[in-house]
C-alpha cells in the first residue's frame, strides 16, 4: 500500500502580528511549524501503514526552508519526503496550489507506485479555506471524504474504506472505493512522539526536491501568481473589544446558586435574551 500525505509549513499563528500601517502580516521572527491539522492526517496515515504495511510519502510545496517540516514528518515515522519547490510556485492561491500538488502526486505515482490514499488536513491555519484537499481530489479524479473524524474500517484487498464524517447535526457513515482522498478533522487522533531511530534517520535522510520541470508540470501559466485568480484586497487585525468581561466571584455557595448568578448576569446585560426565552416558553 502507498499513502501520500500533503503537509504545509505555516507560520505559528499564535505569534503572527499585523503591521499597523501597511496592514501586512509581519513574518519576521515568527517560527514556522507543520500545519496542525496536517498532523492528524499524518498520524492517521502512519496508523494505517502500521496496520496493513506499505509506505507513507510526505509531500509539501514551498520554499527550501519547508525542508524542516518534512524532516519533522520523517522523525514521526514517514518513509520518504518530497519537497516541491520552484520560484514559479510563488504567490499560489488554492487553485494554483492544487494544480501543482496534483502534478507532483502524479509524478510520485510514476516513481514509487500509485497511491491508494491521499491524506490532507481539513484546512490550513494561514488560509483557512479548506479548498486544497477537495481541489486535489478533483484534479486527480479521486473519490473524496472530507471532515473525517474516524476511519471505521479499511480493507485493502477489497479496496474499500468506511469512515465517520462529522456533519452539521450529527455524524455521517460513508463507504467508498479506493483510491480516495481524505481530509482529517482536528482531535481525530494524537500525533505520536516518534522513535530515536526515526529522529536519527530523519536527520540524515535525503529530501527529494522537485522543480516544476522535475514534477512534470509543463504548463506554468497555471502556477504561481499567473495561475491564481484570487486577489487579497486587505489584511487587517480585528480591533480589540472595548467591553470587558464581567467577573462573578466564586464563593462557598452551591453550583446551582452560582449558575443562577451567571444566568441573571446575562439577562441583566442582554434583556432581549430573557424576553425571547419567556416568549418561547409561553408558546409551548
Amino acid at each position: 500500500m502507498h499513502i501520500v500525505v500533503c503537509i504545509k509549513q505555516v507560520p505559528d499563528s499564535a505569534q503572527i502580528r499585523v503591521h499597523p500601517v501597511t496592514n501586512t502580516i509581519m513574518r519576521q521572527g515568527v517560527p514556522s511549524i507543520i500545519n496542525p491539522y496536517d498532523l492528524f492526517a499524518l498520524e492517521e496515515a502512519l496508523r494505517l501503514r502500521d496496520k496493513v504495511g506499505g509506505k507513507v510519502t510526505v509531500l509539501s510545496m514551498g520554499p527550501p526552508m519547508a525542508e524542516d517540516s518534512l524532516r519533522k514528518a520523517l522523525a514521526y515515522g514517514a518513509d520518504r519526503a518530497v519537497l516541491l519547490t520552484d520560484r514559479h510556485f510563488a504567490g499560489s492561491d488554492t487553485l494554483a496550489t492544487t494544480y501543482a500538488l496534483a502534478g507532483a502526486i502524479r509524478k510520485i505515482g510514476e516513481t514509487w507506485g500509485l497511491p491508494n490514499l491521499v491524506f490532507t488536513g481539513k484546512q490550513t491555519i494561514d488560509g483557512d479555506t479548506a479548498q486544497v484537499g477537495p481541489g486535489i481530489a478533483k484534479r486527480l479524479n479521486l473519490n473524496q471524504l472530507t471532515y473525517v473524524a474516524r476511519i471505521a474500517s479499511f480493507d485493502l484487498k477489497a479496496r474499500a474504506i468506511t469512515v465517520e464524517r462529522r456533519a452539521e447535526g450529527g455524524v455521517q457513515v460513508l463507504a467508498t472505493r479506493l483510491p480516495v482522498l481524505i481530509t482529517m478533522l482536528e482531535d481525530s487522533n494524537e500525533i505520536r512522539r516518534g522513535t530515536m531511530a526515526n529522529a536519527l534517520s530523519a536527520a540524515r535522510a535525503e529530501i527529494v526536491k522537485w522543480s516544476a520541470e522535475d514534477a512534470g508540470i509543463s504548463d506554468l501559466s497555471h502556477c504561481g501568481l499567473r495561475g491564481s485568480p484570487t486577489v487579497v484586497k486587505k489584511v487587517f487585525a480585528p480591533p480589540a473589544r472595548a467591553e470587558k468581561a464581567h467577573q462573578i466571584p466564586v464563593t462557598d455557595r452551591t453550583w446551582d446558586e452560582m449558575a443562577g448568578d451567571v444566568i441573571q448576569a446575562i439577562f441583566s446585560r442582554r434583556p432581549s435574551i430573557e424576553t425571547d426565552l419567556i416568549q418561547r416558553a409561553e408558546g409551548f
